[in-house]
């Protein structure tokens, strides 16, 4: 059976299931379970899905959404830099391409927006993700660098703004 895959933006009904996918991706790099900071996450990710100045973009392969990506321009920022905050693949879908097509669709929603510059913090224990984002050309972000002790790592990837017209 041949798989459709579609990248689109996440609807407002579908914030459950993204929860649920974070829970599941969260869970892999967190050794000892993942940490209850009291957070409602389905609410944070219904108002994620409801920002005017964010996109959450979900991966949908035969009717179920097995990758997630929310971003947006950082309050007090400057405007020519985007944040990606969550990126989360399926577990059981990993090494499948779905973190690729939609890093790919990202990439190119940025540069639509005339983005230059995309940050993002991963958690220093999550290597996969880690070496997932250098696959992708992100490298430390100079601006914000690593002090032993800190959970995160700032990352930076340059995106070269595309001609007028393209």
């Amino acid at each position: 059976m041949i798989s459709r895959r579609v990248i689109r933006t996440v609807l407002p009904a579908e914030a459950g299931a993204v929860a649920a996918l974070h829970a599941r991706a969260r869970a892999t790099y967190y050794p000892d379970g993942v940490p209850d900071d009291g957070t409602d996450w389905g609410a944070a990710w219904r108002a994620a899905v409801a920002r005017p100045d964010g996109q959450v973009l979900g991966v949908v392969e035969d009717g179920a959404l097995t990758g997630i990506a929310s971003f947006r321009v950082p309050e007090g920022g400057p405007v020519d830099t985007v944040k990606l905050y969550q990126f989360h693949v399926d577990p059981d879908r990993w090494r499948t391409g779905i973190g690729t097509a939609l890093h790919a669709a990202c990439v190119e929603q940025w540069r639509a927006d005339r983005r230059r510059t995309a940050v993002l913090d991963v958690h220093v224990d999550n290597v996969r993700a880690r070496d997932f984002y250098a696959r992708q050309g992100w490298t430390a972000d100079p601006e914000r660098p690593y002090t032993p002790g800190d959970h995160h790592l700032g990352l930076r990837l340059a995106l070269p703004v595309s001609p007028p017209g393209e």
